[in-house]
């Protein structure tokens, strides 16, 4: 591997980071959602580096187009762009800090048991990335995950929706 490929990679992994980082450490929810967007966006180049234009420009499309779009009318919908001084309490953050920890330890574990088999990987094949590679893997391979992923992501919706709006006044 060329240097300037580390090199590019090397940089492009720190905005990744950085705008993941950038996204969960802010305070307005639309810088919030545009960190997001950016990374949206880094990702779709690191496909591109990885040879799967396809990919790439469905990450562009699907997130960073319509549904980044979609959370941003949600947030200017309920004028949620401030997160209040209340949403933070010392039990979430420990329960944060576990579930960082338990991340971790499965990191581990997959490096320790997994990381070894890396240098086993097949070659990838000339269709790697292409529509119908995608889509076979897709609906034949992964179509249950990608079904609960769908309804998580709409329960996540529904989830923010209902703990942003203002209750109505009795009058």
């Amino acid at each position: 591997m060329a240097l300037g490929s580390v090199i590019l990679f090397a940089v492009l992994a720190l905005v990744v980071v950085g705008s993941a980082l950038g996204m969960l450490f802010s305070r307005n929810a639309v810088y919030a959602a545009l960190f997001l967007v950016l990374n949206f966006a880094t990702v779709a180049l690191l496909y591109l580096i990885l040879g799967a234009p396809f990919i790439a420009l469905t990450q562009i499309t699907v997130y960073a187009g319509a549904i980044m779009i979609l959370f941003l009318f949600v947030i200017m919908l309920l004028g949620a762009e401030k997160l209040p001084d209340t949403a933070r309490s010392g039990r979430q953050r420990w329960v944060a800090a576990l579930v960082a920890l338990v991340f971790l330890a499965e990191v581990g574990l997959y490096v320790a048991y997994r990381g070894s088999n890396l240098a086993g990987m097949p070659a990838l094949t000339a269709d790697f990335g292409s529509p119908v590679a995608v889509g076979l893997a897709l609906f034949e391979q992964y179509q249950l995950p990608f079904e609960i992923t769908s309804v998580i992501l709409l329960s996540a919706l529904v989830g923010a929706i209902l703990l942003t709006r203002q209750e109505k006044q009795r009058s």
